[in-house]
């Protein structure tokens, strides 16, 4: 790693702690961004890697305060599962998780008041996995800090911030032999299960181009001084670039194979400016002080749009719009030689010509023919417990699953770091007239014999 970084000094970007493990051209030049030289060495490849079963998974969490309790909520109803620990800074947010789980059999322990309360829960011996839901600036300090203390960790979305926190999640994870799996729940929603499945049984034919988005009018959110400590996920608009690619882009990756036969080789990417964050602000703070902070900030674009070529050739397009008023769209669409899937505007829809769409009737027998086994199994359940329409429960289920079966995870670490990484990479090609950058390869060459997500359940008898 002492290599990249000292790569990097000498191209005069490393200041910029944005392009750590991404070498560059003169940016001044125009004359694009490559990936460096120095290739990484994989200490062990934890693509298809199965970690010792576990009976029993010992979780603690940090952070609960939106995501982080509704996960305390559906964890305590999964099989096999001891809640052993909560950490939130605020003592009123652990103690509300622990009351929400009080008629269960889980006591966990309370952790708060400090800003180092979680470092203790990392440090028990009694816990197996930490699950982190905390601001996106602590992902991977508290991710590393966890696989350091032998523990596996799932971490919200986005895994880390910038290709520097890529690298570390990387390195951490391959030698530490600890699992990291990102919560990427769309990659557990009914239709993109679906396409998946039928991906995997050749149903589009070969895969050419895939579309994913994240268009979510959260304008008055993020203004809103109750509902993100310390105003964070406002302050992250301050940035450029697609700042929450993963929901879109998750879903396509595992129906393109990406680490698993195929990569992601460069991007470009372009945004609007904004026409909506910035007014917001300089109207609220001439209405109250408490927003006089942000007045004057440049924010993010209103729109963006990253497109990617992968090393085979194949594209792919994401969108991140959280500003405009428009309905919510999370694009999934996978284009294929044989057919297409897409799902909003709803409802979801297949086609195999140019003509027309499948009927109503042919839809439902493609959804009865291709129904993924993760969905037989647990997919009317998931409908009851809740959690964006059941996929939150069908990814903590699955963690659990593979955790005490002893299986490979379905999202590594390696799909944690490459779809996160989009996020600073896309803003650097942003702040440069949307020159093309490369994405490293941070399963250092071992994509080409991954093999690609196969969610069977044959263990379940």
């Amino acid at each position: 790693m002492n290599n990249r970084r000292d790569f990097l000094k000498l191209t005069g970007i490393a200041g910029a702690g944005l392009l750590a493990g991404c070498g560059t051209r003169n940016l001044a030049t125009g004359s694009g961004i490559v990936s460096d030289s120095v290739k990484h060495t994989q200490k062990f490849n934890m693509s298809g890697y199965a970690a010792p079963a576990l009976s029993t998974v010992r979780i603690g969490f940090i952070g609960v305060g939106n995501r982080g309790a509704a996960a305390v909520k559906r964890m305590a109803k999964i099989e096999g599962v001891e809640i052993k620990a909560i950490c939130d800074l605020r003592p009123e947010k652990a103690t509300a998780s622990k009351q929400a789980i009080a008629n269960t059999p889980h006591k966990p322990d309370l952790y708060s008041g400090a800003e180092n309360e979680w470092k203790k829960v990392c440090e028990r011996s009694d816990i197996d996995l930490i699950y982190i839901a905390t601001p996106w600036n602590l992902h991977t300090p508290m991710a590393v800090f966890s696989m350091e203390h032998d523990k596996h960790v799932a971490v919200e979305v986005p895994a880390a911030e910038t290709v520097e926190e890529c690298w570390q999640l990387i390195e951490t994870s391959e030698k530490t032999k600890k699992h990291c799996m990102m919560l990427e729940n769309c990659c557990y929603d009914f239709f993109e299960l679906l396409t998946l499945n039928m991906a995997r049984q050749g149903f589009f034919g070969e895969v050419v181009h895939a579309e994913g988005a994240y268009l979510h009018d959260l304008l008055e959110e993020n203004f809103a001084k109750e509902k993100y400590q310390n105003m964070w996920r406002l302050r992250d608009n301050y940035q450029s670039g697609n700042l929450y690619p993963t929901h879109g882009l998750g879903p396509v990756a595992q129906v393109m194979d990406i680490n698993r036969g195929d990569k992601m080789d460069y991007l470009v990417s372009v945004s609007s400016n904004d026409f909506m964050m910035a007014p917001m602000a300089k109207d609220l703070a001439a209405k109250d002080d408490f927003y006089k902070e942000f007045a004057g900030k440049s924010f993010r674009g209103n729109m963006n749009v990253t497109t990617i070529r992968t090393s085979k050739g194949k594209t792919i397009m994401i969108q991140h719009d959280v500003t405009s008023p428009r309905p919510y769209s999370r694009l999934h669409l996978i284009s294929g030689t044989k057919a297409i899937a897409q799902k909003y505007p709803l409802p979801a829809r297949i086609a195999t010509n140019h003509l027309n769409w499948v009927t109503p009737e042919e839809m439902k027998a493609l959804e009865a023919k291709y129904q993924p086994p993760i969905v037989k199994k647990i997919g009317e359940m998931a409908k009851k417990v809740g959690g964006h329409g059941g996929m939150d429960f069908m990814m903590d289920w699955r963690l659990i699953d593979c955790l005490r079966n002893g299986l490979p995870l379905d999202m590594d670490v390696y799909d944690a770091a490459s779809w996160s990484v989009i996020k600073p990479l896309s803003e650097i090609s942003v702040a440069n007239r949307s020159n093309s950058i490369d994405i490293p390869d941070f399963t250092g060459g071992s994509w080409k014999a991954n093999k690609p997500v196969d969610i069977t359940l044959s263990h379940i008898k």
